[in-house]
């Protein structure tokens, strides 16, 4: 117990010299060889503080103060404002207000209004019905329409009515018809009428042919026949041959008997060798006997 008691005085006697000298002699750096000074310093676990000098604790307690003061100037929760000077309290309410503010101005949760002076604040309610103008005008659910200016209201509801003008135009679902005038309704129809034109020539299912005008129906009956055409002369089972006239009848067969000569060519099972030809059968009788020839002089030269 004795000797607990005399190295506490002994270590508060090292630091009355230490704040003693200080004034007397200006602390001198950590060095890199230095490692307890450097952990004490930068307040890190590991410092062992018995054993620095007076003018190491000197500038341990500088440190310690500077840190202090970094953390209450950003506002961390690791502040001491017990520690503070009269000069470093009045720079940290500084910097709180000036976050505040920003976060004031931002429309931040965080904002604590009371802390404002009544032009800052007027700044703030200003960017708040800024804030919610542009809402009202993207037609946003948060806005509040009962804090609009009237012109603002004007304004937003011209906005929203040239976003429901082009939603309606563009066929969207959320098109809301009411909001139109007599012309907007005309120009939207046409346009709605355009779009299954458009649909009915693509062959889109889609396609509501009771809307075509007689002019319509007839090119969309021809874009039908272009098609059908195409399909049944590449084969394709999307082909229906009961629309063909017999010129193009005749072709999709021609089509087909060329198809049918190259298959058996081949060999593949889209052969029918019961439609082929003389002629037809002596080349794909050819062709098979070539095929034979070829593997023959491989297997040879092995």
């Amino acid at each position: 117990m004795e000797t607990n008691t005399v190295l506490a005085v002994t270590l508060f006697g090292l630091c009355g010299f230490g704040f003693a000298s200080g004034a007397e002699h200006k602390p001198t750096p950590a060095s890199p060889d230095q490692p307890n000074l450097l952990l004490c310093t930068k307040g890190l676990a590991g410092c062992n503080v018995s054993i620095l000098t007076p003018d190491e604790i000197k500038q341990v307690g500088e440190a310690s103060s500077k840190r202090n003061l970094s953390y209450c100037m950003d506002g961390s929760t690791l502040c001491d404002p017990t520690r503070l000077k009269t000069a470093e309290v009045t720079s940290v309410k500084a910097a709180r207000y000036r976050r505040d503010l920003e976060k004031c101005l931002a429309g931040s949760a965080t904002c604590d209004l009371t802390l404002l002076d009544p032009k800052d604040a007027t700044s703030v309610r200003n960017a708040a019905a800024l804030r919610n103008f542009d809402k009202c005008l993207a037609g946003s659910p948060t806005c509040d329409p009962l804090t609009l200016t009237p012109g603002q209201s004007k304004a937003v509801e011209s906005a929203l009515a040239r976003s429901n003008l082009e939603r309606c135009m563009g066929g969207s679902p959320t098109c809301d018809p009411r909001r139109l005038t007599p012309s907007e309704a005309a120009a939207v129809d046409k346009a709605a009428k355009r779009r299954n034109v458009d649909r009915c020539l693509d062959g889109f299912s889609t396609c509501d042919p009771l809307q075509l005008t007689e002019l319509e129906a007839k090119s969309v009956r021809s874009a039908f026949q272009r098609r059908n055409v195409a399909l049944c002369l590449q084969g394709l089972a999307s082909c229906q041959p009961m629309e063909l006239g017999e010129a193009d009848l005749n072709a999709a067969r021609s089509a087909f008997r060329t198809r049918n000569v190259e298959s058996c060519k081949q060999g593949l099972p889209a052969c029918d060798p019961s439609v082929l030809t003389g002629p037809e059968m002596a080349s794909v009788t050819d062709a098979f006997q070539q095929r034979r020839n070829r593997l023959r002089s491989q297997e040879s030269k092995r």
